[in-house]
């Protein structure tokens, strides 16, 4: 993107904080807009562990959520409950999905017109999955680092929503080679996008996230998958 181009999509675009309704209470929100035009797609965005720093602060959640909103897309990252200012406690997972669903709902009812994508990063990409199979109109699901070794995926063997996975070849928390023997299982379509070298959380790799978000989705803004 040219310097006038970049100057033209920023002035064209707002942040702003937003509280969700959420099953424990409000859930603290910041979406990315661009004004002006309605969306072609609206993404969701769920962070890492709550218990281990997670917050949709995060860099691998903001660089996605920004990748997203470069291509078109109405982006909305939110803190899980007991997160920065999201009511609530932590509740091993369950708490937590009913906190994406009534994201993903918030979304929906701002953005009636628009399709629906759903992301996660690490513990976020566990919760995504697991809302997947209760949202089977999403036209995309981006799982980034999913938590193999650790969290249950198995139901993404009946998620037929297109799946982008991607993956770090030197993530020593969430290991490739774990990735890739539960990889077939899943079900099509999916893609798996190797990042060379890079670590659980993208470090000096935030760069390639992009690309290979970018590479595998289609412009958010419009136009069919």
């Amino acid at each position: 993107m040219d310097e006038a181009r970049a100057a033209r999509a920023t002035a064209a675009s707002r942040l702003r904080a937003v509280a969700i309704p959420g099953p424990a209470g409000s859930l603290e929100g910041l979406l990315h807009e661009h004004e002006g035009q309605p969306p072609a797609r609206a993404a969701v965005i769920c962070h890492p562990h709550p218990l281990h720093g997670g917050s949709l602060h995060n860099k691998v959640v903001h660089r996605v959520a920004a990748t997203l909103h470069g291509l078109g897309a109405a982006v909305l990252r939110f803190n899980f409950r007991g997160v920065g200012a999201s009511a609530g406690r932590f509740d091993e997972g369950e708490g937590e999905l009913a906190d994406a669903r009534a994201a993903l709902a918030w979304m929906r009812a701002r953005h009636p017109d628009a399709r629906l994508w759903l992301g996660g990063f690490s513990f976020g990409a566990w919760i995504a999955a697991r809302l997947a199979a209760l949202e089977p109109e999403l036209e995309r699901l981006i799982l980034v680092a999913p938590p193999v070794g650790t969290h249950d995926l198995s139901v993404l063997g009946r998620v037929t929503v297109p799946k982008l996975v991607i993956q770090g070849t030197a993530d020593v928390l969430c290991p490739l080679a774990m990735l890739e023997r539960a990889y077939p299982e899943w079900a099509e379509p999916k893609t798996l996008t190797r990042v060379e070298g890079a670590s659980h959380f993208f470090d000096r790799q935030l760069g390639a996230l992009a690309e290979a978000i970018r590479g595998a989705a289609p412009a958010a803004g419009g136009g069919a998958a």
